[in-house]
Parts: structure tokens; C-alpha cells; sequence
């Protein structure tokens, strides 16, 4: 039987800390912004550009409250929450500004931070009140940490023949295979013991990261294996699936992993879920459709399903007024394909398309309960610029870039240093051909180093390229600064 995510000390919990969030902002509005991505999906580089972007204001024609010129200003502001590390923006930025520009690395933590951004109302009554403000708080963490949150409706049994299905599947043999040779060795009704459980669960986590490197992501849970942090070695993180078994042994090898596994919820993904997740106003869903499409079918059809069930776990719907310093739910949420850059922009409908098609059924879970929802396809710090070339009497739209040093395509290897023009490639018209074995997309999908030279504002400070960055900002963000 499905399990709840939450309890009603936990329900008790959420809602005293939503009011103390009220109350250490001096009842000031809080935007809770959720910004959510799969592994390698962007989070990181997304949230530099948004803080960045608001500090300065970059160039966002399309975000309403700054080309109107009622955006005044932002500046950033301690966290109430003095126990969870800042997010480390100035270091992020200048990674991607620096003399040798470099993309930050992944997120391996939770971090977090707060802007207070300053606007100029259009309600009739704000000539006479002056400048109203808004606390924006945005909450980063590994994508790993987000796919365990379907876990929380799942026992041990449940979860163990979900995992070991896909462990069993054609594709995964490779990966799984040195797991389950040792699972078959195994009686999970032997006499419980440390040593054998630490080795089963030791393979089990080598075939999530290799699993991770050929871009499964469904296959993932428990996220923390592969970025445990403090919780390394602990028996919260010693377990592994097993072949679920009837009224097993008090003091069998499966009795001891199912209470882990349980630990392992209950200890860290039900509190993660309970003081992150419950307590969200907006959400942006960062995907790496590109990635997917590149692997091909399998690939494609494992991320509509990672999307659908992590989505599954938000709390969604519209919140009265009158109770949000209570209550709170997403009543907004932007899916984005990243790395729109990656594609000429000929092809950005038809990946718009793509991500709306891997979404639907998520989609219509939250319309259903009240939320808003859109997808968009953008590049929240654009890497390359577009062009032609002639081939063979055609003209190709090209995106021109320099490949990061180590990229191979067509067997050659780039330096890091040379900038070229590439033809990447079209994107298909019929999104639902994805998932057909008979119809595998063709992209020249490179990974390009951010941009070498950057326009600077009256300031001196870095203005960002982007791609359909302002209309993330404008849905996300617009009608809180009205």
C-alpha cells in the first residue's frame, strides 16, 4: 500500500515553519522558488544567472516588471535558516566571468539563498505606500537527492521489484550485471549480517553510478548512494533491492535491509521532502532533453518516467491567500529544456514540443488540481551564436561555439580553444517518434565552454547571454511583482 510523504507531526511541522518564515522576513512576502533538474540538467548555472540577472539587470525584455521600469532592485539578504550553507554565488560567477571562463561544478549539497528584490506596484493604491518588496528564496541540491522522493510512497517490497525489473532490462546488463551475480549468491532469508550487506550494497551502488555516467536516471534511488556526504557508511545507506520474500525471518538478511530502507525515509528523504519540497510557492523543472535524445529511445522513454513520478510527489494546487502563511503549494510550474543553445533556434518549437510531450501526464496532474503550467526551451547562459555553411549546394544552419577540451565527435577530439561552426543536426516533428526503436534522432551534440567575451553594463558589470531567460523570469516571478 502507497505511503503517505508526510505525517501529521510533519503537517504540524510545515506549518509552523512556513509561519516562521513569515515572521523572520517581518511579515515581508516570500516567494519560495523550487528549482528543480535531474542530474547534469542545469540547476546550478540557472540559479547563478537568475541572481545575477536580477543584482544587475541584464538585458530581459520579456521579464514585464523590468520593461516597464517598475523593477527597482534586488540585493541579497541572510537566509532564516541558519543551518543550511549558503549558496555560493560569487564563487559560481566568477567561474563563468573569470579571465578563463568555466562552467561551476554540479551541485553536491543542499544550499540556499535569499534576494530581496524591490518593485513599484501597480496596485492604485502604491503611490501612496512607495516601494513594495518581495523575499525570494531559492533552495539548490543535487538532482540525485530529487528521484528519491517517489521512494516515500513505496515499501520495501514495492521498491525492490521496481529496482531489480529495471536492473533485469536488456539495456542495463552491462551495469547490473556484477550486482546480481552477487544477489544470486545470496539467500535473502539467511541470518542477517553486516559484512554480506555492506558488499551487496557496495554493488548495488556501483551499478547506480554506472547506470548515472550512461545517463539512466529512473534507475537512480537512492540518490544518496551516490552522493551520501555524512551519511557515508551509516546503516541508512547499507541496503540494497531484494527479491521480496513472505513473512521473512525476524532476524533475516531481508528484515534487516527492509528496516533500513525505511530509515533511509525516514531519517533523510521524508525530512528533505517535509522542510524543501512542502513548502514551495513556484517551481521550475530544469531537463537535459537534449542529453536523452541523443541516447536514444530507451534513454527518452527512462526520463518521461523519472519526470512523471518525481512530479507525482510535489504538492500542487492553488493556496488562498488568507492561509499561505500556513499553507503552501506550487501554483506554477515551468518545464524547461536547458541548453537550448545546443540547437539552432529553427529547432525550438519542435524541443518545446519534445518537452511537452515527455510532460503530459505531469501536466495534467497539475492542472487538474489548480496549477499553472508551461514549457519553454531556453539557455539561461547562452554558449553559442548561429550561423551557415554550404555543403553539397545547401545552405545549413549552424551554431558556432568552442567545444570544452576532451569533446569527440566524428573522431576528432577538440582543445578547448578552437571555436566552430556545427550543423547540429533536426529535431523531429512528431514528438511521440522518440519512443520508436525505428526512428533514432541524429544530433551533433557537443558541450561548449560559456562565453569567452561578455558586453558589460554602465556599471561594469557582466551582462549574461541567454535564450528565452526573460520569459522563464516573467512566469515564474511576474505577477508576484504586480
Amino acid at each position: 500500500m502507497a505511503q503517505s510523504p508526510t505525517t501529521i507531526v510533519d503537517e504540524l511541522g510545515i506549518a509552523l515553519s512556513n509561519l516562521a518564515d513569515a515572521a523572520a522576513g517581518n511579515f515581508t512576502p516570500t516567494l519560495r522558488l523550487g528549482v528543480t533538474g535531474l542530474s547534469r540538467a542545469g540547476k546550478t548555472i540557472f540559479i547563478t544567472a537568475l541572481i545575477h540577472n536580477l543584482l544587475t539587470g541584464g538585458r530581459l525584455p520579456g521579464f514585464t516588471p523590468l520593461a516597464q521600469g517598475r523593477f527597482i532592485g534586488a540585493r541579497l539578504a541572510d537566509y532564516p535558516e541558519a543551518t543550511i550553507p549558503r549558496f555560493a554565488y560569487e564563487q559560481h560567477l566568477e567561474a563563468l566571468t573569470g579571465r578563463t571562463p568555466t562552467w561551476p561544478e554540479s551541485t553536491r549539497r543542499i544550499s540556499q539563498l535569499r534576494i530581496v528584490l524591490k518593485y513599484q506596484s501597480t496596485a492604485w493604491f502604491s503611490g501612496l505606500r512607495g516601494p513594495s518588496t518581495l523575499n525570494l528564496d531559492i533552495v539548490d541540491y543535487p538532482g540525485e537527492w530529487l528521484l528519491d522522493l517517489p521512494l516515500l510512497g513505496m515499501n520495501f517490497a514495492q521498491w525492490s521489484l521496481e529496482a531489480l525489473e529495471r536492473a533485469r532490462r536488456p539495456g542495463s546488463g552491462r551495469e547490473a550485471t556484477p550486482f546480481l551475480d552477487m544477489l544470486s549468491r545470496l539467500d535473502p532469508r539467511q541470518d542477517a549480517n553486516d559484512p554480506d550487506a555492506e558488499k551487496l550494497a557496495a554493488a548495488f551502488t556501483d551499478y547506480l553510478r554506472r547506470s548515472r555516467e550512461h545517463g539512466a536516471l529512473s534507475t537512480l534511488p537512492p540518490g544518496r548512494f551516490l552522493l551520501p556526504g555524512d551519511l557515508e557508511g551509516s546503516p541508512a545507506l547499507t541496503f540494497a533491492p531484494l527479491p521480496p520474500q513472505a513473512q521473512p525471518p525476524r532476524n533475516s538478511l531481508y528484515t534487516m535491509l527492509e528496516h533500513r530502507y525505511e530509515a533511509y525515509k525516514d531519517l533523510v528523504v521524508r525530512p528533505f521532502f517535509r522542510d524543501h519540497f512542502a513548502r514551495l510557492d513556484r517551481q521550475i523543472v530544469l531537463v537535459d532533453t537534449l542529453r536523452a535524445l541523443n541516447a536514444g529511445p530507451a534513454a527518452v522513454a527512462d526520463l518521461e518516467t523519472a519526470l512523471t513520478s518525481v512530479l507525482a510527489c510535489f504538492r500542487q494546487g492553488d493556496t488562498n491567500p488568507l492561509l499561505r502563511p500556513f499553507v503552501r503549494k506550487i501554483d506554477r510550474i515551468l518545464f524547461a529544456a536547458t541548453k537550448a543553445d545546443h540547437v539552432h533556434h529553427t529547432s525550438h518549437d519542435r524541443l518545446e514540443s519534445i518537452l511537452n510531450r515527455l510532460v503530459a501526464e505531469a501536466s495534467r496532474r497539475a492542472s487538474f488540481v489548480g496549477a499553472q503550467t508551461r514549457s519553454i526551451a531556453l539557455a539561461a547562459i547562452r554558449a553559442t551564436r548561429e550561423g551557415t555553411i554550404s555543403e553539397a549546394g545547401q545552405t545549413l544552419p549552424t551554431i558556432i561555439g568552442t567545444p570544452i577540451q576532451g569533446e569527440v565527435l566524428d573522431g576528432i577530439s577538440y582543445d578547448g580553444k578552437t571555436e566552430i561552426a556545427l550543423f547540429p543536426g533536426d529535431l523531429p516533428e512528431r514528438p511521440d517518434s522518440l519512443f520508436e526503436d525505428g526512428n533514432p534522432v541524429s544530433l551533433n551534440f557537443l558541450r561548449f565552454v560559456p562565453p569567452q567575451k561578455l558586453d558589460r553594463n554602465a556599471a561594469g558589470d557582466p551582462i549574461l547571454p541567454h535564450i528565452r531567460f526573460d520569459r522563464a523570469l516573467d512566469f515564474l516571478l511576474g505577477d508576484w511583482l504586480k
